[in-house]
């Protein structure tokens, strides 16, 4: 697996996966160890809730050290502890982390058709997806990237005279919207003067 699909595992499908099969101290013990990796990775951190989190991994720690054999205790889970001040200083890991870098990475990989110079490769394929994307933009009668129909476009497209509604936005019944109604209405008003001059007369 990728380090991707394990970060998900541990934690979104581990805590639900162990429910039904362990004791209940051993259970409560991985949800919480997966949970504070589910907040230390969320794109919204608060200070306080670091804090906190810095005391609460050393006693998930220490429950671990009852479940777990002392050879668990590497020098990886012991880094657990200091990635709460971490994200203290360098801000929500999800702003940091490899994961996009080591995708576009795969991507490059796959640009190398001559294994002896593979620099050369992944350059001069890069430069050419570059023109390419760049030169796509100002196509119009041909499908690119930019203009081709969404593979699960179940709506049919009509041209408005109104700038605001000329997207791919599915509408929504103004009735649903409930309190967001009064939103709507403003934003268009707002934004529409040219087309709706007539109207706000």
């Amino acid at each position: 697996m990728k380090t991707h699909d394990c970060h998900v595992l541990l934690q979104k499908i581990l805590p639900v996966a162990i429910l039904p099969f362990l004791n209940k101290d051993i259970r409560e013990t991985l949800i919480e160890f997966c949970q504070f990796f589910q907040k230390i990775c969320s794109k919204t951190l608060y200070a306080k809730e670091l804090e906190d989190m810095k005391t609460g991994i050393v006693i998930i720690l220490c429950k671990l050290e009852k479940i777990f054999p002392p050879a668990f205790f590497t020098i990886m889970v012991h880094l657990c502890v200091h990635l709460p001040e971490e994200a203290l200083l360098g801000g929500p890991v999800s702003q940091r982390w490899m994961f996009g870098i080591k995708r576009r990475m795969g991507t490059y990989k796959g640009y190398i058709r001559n294994f002896a110079r593979p620099d050369g490769s992944i350059t001069e394929a890069y430069v050419v997806d570059e023109a390419v994307t760049f030169l796509s933009r100002y196509v119009d009668d041909i499908e690119t990237r930019f203009n081709r129909v969404e593979r699960n476009w179940d709506v049919t497209t009509t041209k408005h005279e109104m700038d605001l509604f000329n997207n791919k936005v599915r509408a929504s019944k103004f009735g649903q919207l409930g309190e967001y109604l009064q939103v709507v209405q403003w934003y268009i008003c707002n934004n529409c003067g040219v087309e709706l001059g007539s109207y706000l007369k």
